[in-house]
């Protein structure tokens, strides 16, 4: 089960497991990080679980798409390394992906 290394917004890390499959959003709201609101559920209609991939991550993962990239432009927090983490599949090509959650809008 690949690993994901998560720093909430009080700067508190945390690795967590998941299953490949899951978004990176269900692996994070499944472990129980409740400032990760996610209220869409996954359909790419807000930005409520918006993350910073560390840097070292972003060739994997890779840039936001169109409808996801408009989304982040609502954010005051958005950097060159915001994803929407319903966006990203988390694979086992992942294992080890570290992310921040991005301060509340």
């Amino acid at each position: 089960m690949p690993t994901l290394i998560v720093t909430d917004r009080k700067g508190n890390e945390k690795t967590v497991t998941g299953d490949a499959g899951l978004s990176v959003m269900e692996v994070i709201r499944d472990n129980g990080f409740d400032e990760l609101l996610a209220l869409c559920g996954g359909s790419c209609s807000c930005a409520t679980c918006h993350v910073h991939v560390d840097a070292a991550w972003m060739p994997k993962v890779g840039s936001a798409h169109e409808d996801e990239a408009d989304l982040l432009d609502s954010s005051d927090h958005r950097t060159a390394q915001s994803r929407l983490s319903c966006q990203i599949p988390f694979t086992d090509e992942l294992d080890g992906l570290k992310v921040t959650i991005a301060p509340e809008d």
